[in-house]
C-alpha cells in the first residue's frame, strides 16, 4: 500500500515531463526526441502519449508525426490566464520596447530551475534572431532573461545552483562556463541589466531586465535579442535603460495585482 502513491507521483511526473517537452515548440517533438530527452522507454512513452492523446492533451500531427499539444491545454492556459493577467500587463511594455528599440521584445517566466517564454513582440528592425520563441526553455542562469533573474536570487540559491552547474546548464555549460556565468551576475547586480554576447548562438545577443513579484524576488524577466551589432557596447546603456524602466513598470503592476 506504500508504494502506491509513490507510483502515482511518479506516473504525474512522467506526464508533466513530456508536457514540457512537447511544449516547448510549437512544431512539436518527434517520438524518438521525446524518448531520449524524457528518459524513459519507448513503449512507457508510447503508452502515455496515445492517453494524453485520448483526453485531449495531445494531438499527434498527421504530416510531420510529431507530437504537439492539444486542445484541452489551450482551454486549460485560457482559465489560466484569468488568474495571471500576464498578456494584459506585460504585452504594453513588449510594444513600447519593440517600438523603442527595434528589437524582439520578450517576457519569460522562472519555472523551478528553467525560465520559460511566454510573450514575444517583433521588433522593425529586418535582420532578427529567432534564439527565443514562445514556450522555449533555458535552464536558468543562461540567456539573458536567466541571467537576469538569477543575479537578484539570494545567494545560497545561487551557489546551489552553481555548484552543481555542468549538470544544470547541460549543453549550455561549454559557452556558459561556471566562472563566466559568476562574472555575468556580478556585472548584472552591478548594472541592473544582464548582457549575454553570443553565449547561446554566435552572433546572437540579448539583454534582460529582472522583473520582480510581492515579496521581492525575481520571477519573471524582460529580455531583448537581436544581431550583435546592435547591442555594441555604446548603444547597451539605452537599451539597459529602457528594460529597467519597463520591467519596473512591470513589477509595480504585478504587485498590485489581485
Amino acid at each position: 500500500m506504500t508504494s502506491l502513491p509513490v507510483q502515482g507521483a511518479q506516473v504525474v511526473s512522467r506526464v508533466a515531463s513530456l508536457l514540457r517537452i512537447v511544449g516547448r515548440k510549437p512544431e512539436g517533438s518527434p517520438l524518438v526526441e521525446l524518448v531520449r530527452e524524457s528518459g524513459l522507454t519507448r513503449p512507457t512513452v508510447h503508452r502515455l502519449l496515445s492517453s494524453l492523446a485520448s483526453e485531449g492533451l495531445l494531438d499527434q500531427d498527421p504530416v510531420s508525426g510529431n507530437w504537439v499539444l492539444g486542445p484541452e491545454i489551450l482551454l486549460m492556459g485560457s482559465v489560466a490566464s484569468a488568474r495571471f493577467p500576464l498578456e494584459e500587463i506585460a504585452r504594453p511594455s513588449l510594444r513600447r520596447l519593440a517600438e523603442e528599440t527595434g528589437e524582439s521584445a520578450f517576457f519569460s517566466i522562472r519555472r523551478g530551475a528553467e525560465t520559460v517564454c511566454l510573450l514575444r513582440e517583433e521588433g522593425s528592425f529586418p535582420v532578427r534572431s529567432f534564439v527565443l520563441h514562445e514556450g522555449v526553455r533555458f535552464p536558468i542562469g543562461v540567456a539573458s532573461a536567466g541571467t537576469a533573474i538569477m543575479a537578484f536570487l539570494p545567494e545560497a540559491e545561487q551557489e546551489e545552483l552553481l555548484a552543481n552547474w555542468t549538470a544544470h546548464a547541460g549543453s549550455f555549460a561549454a559557452a556558459h562556463t561556471r566562472s563566466l556565468v559568476r562574472e555575468n551576475l556580478a556585472t548584472t547586480r552591478q548594472a541592473g541589466y544582464s548582457v549575454n554576447p553570443g553565449l547561446v548562438l554566435e552572433g546572437s545577443w540579448g539583454m534582460g531586465a529582472a522583473v520582480f513579484d510581492q515579496r521581492g524576488r525575481p520571477a519573471w524577466a524582460l529580455s531583448l535579442t537581436g544581431i550583435e551589432p546592435r547591442f555594441r557596447a555604446e548603444r547597451q546603456g539605452m537599451l539597459g535603460r529602457l528594460l529597467m524602466d519597463e520591467a519596473h513598470r512591470i513589477s509595480t503592476l504585478l504587485q498590485g495585482a489581485k
